[in-house]
């Protein structure tokens, strides 16, 4: 048996996210299944973490075992011809130890969630990104943001159906960046909570927006309740970046 970690690229538009689901498709199905019919083995396929539905990858990590004795390229180039025409794309393969877990050997995840400011629809990033058709004072998001950096409770920035066992976490990052008429919002965090990202993204948009200020930001989160969330942003402009081990 080899465990083999690979590094997964997807576009979350056509899945109900990465989880495997009974009514309908998903990231990591798609993969098990390509392993199947590579290998006729019946294998699970572990990430690093669980997007939402429309949510995309650029690296992703995960990993699987496998009794048939394959090289990681050819597991690799198998998997990228059975994967076909889903939009997920294996881009590095290698063996690792039993021991190596993409999930419980992680120590740092990364997001970057991307705004587009513009009136008129998205054409070509629709679905990659979040259409705000106002301008909006990044510099207030980004004072917003600090207020959110560090270990708090982040229970108003929890979905209702978050498994974790505690809503305490560090933000270790959640920076604003804008350029033209495009925001990126980027989020690191050894782990994060359910649905924690797209809610501090709905948040600062409404302060840059101004219906909010940084101190109804931090208002919010020390609320430590979920029905003080101004707003969660959609799933479409996030993507989750990649992932840190040892």
């Amino acid at each position: 048996m080899k465990r083999f970690a690979i590094t997964v690229e997807f576009d979350g538009r056509p899945f109900m996210g990465w989880q495997r689901q009974h009514h309908g498709p998903t990231v990591q199905a798609s993969i098990e299944r390509a392993a199947k019919a590579i290998t006729g083995e019946t294998v699970a396929v572990h990430a690093a973490g669980r997007t939402d539905a429309g949510v995309h990858g650029i690296a992703m990590r995960a990993h699987l075992d496998l009794e048939r004795d394959l090289t990681p390229f050819r597991l690799m180039e198998a998997l990228n011809a059975k994967l076909r025409p889903d939009p997920v794309a294996i881009t590095a393969c290698e063996i690792v130890g039993d021991d190596w877990h993409a999930r419980f050997s992680c120590v740092g995840r990364h997001y970057e969630y991307r705004i587009v400011l513009r009136r008129a629809p998205l054409t070509f990033e629709r679905g990659l990104a979040w259409r705000i058709p106002n301008a909006v004072d990044a510099g207030a998001m980004a004072e917003g943001a600090a207020r959110l950096v560090g270990r708090h409770d982040f229970t108003t920035f929890r979905s209702a159906h978050c498994q974790a066992d505690s809503p305490l976490r560090t933000l270790d990052r959640l920076d604003v960046v804008a350029e033209g008429d495009r925001i990126s919002v980027f989020a690191s965090a050894r782990s994060f909570l359910h649905h924690q990202v797209r809610s501090m993204v709905g948040c600062l948009a409404l302060v840059g927006e101004g219906k909010w200020s940084p101190d109804d930001l931090s208002a919010a989160l020390e609320a430590r309740d979920r029905t003080a969330l101004g707003f969660n942003a959609p799933p479409d402009g996030l993507f989750f970046l990649r992932a840190d081990y040892p």
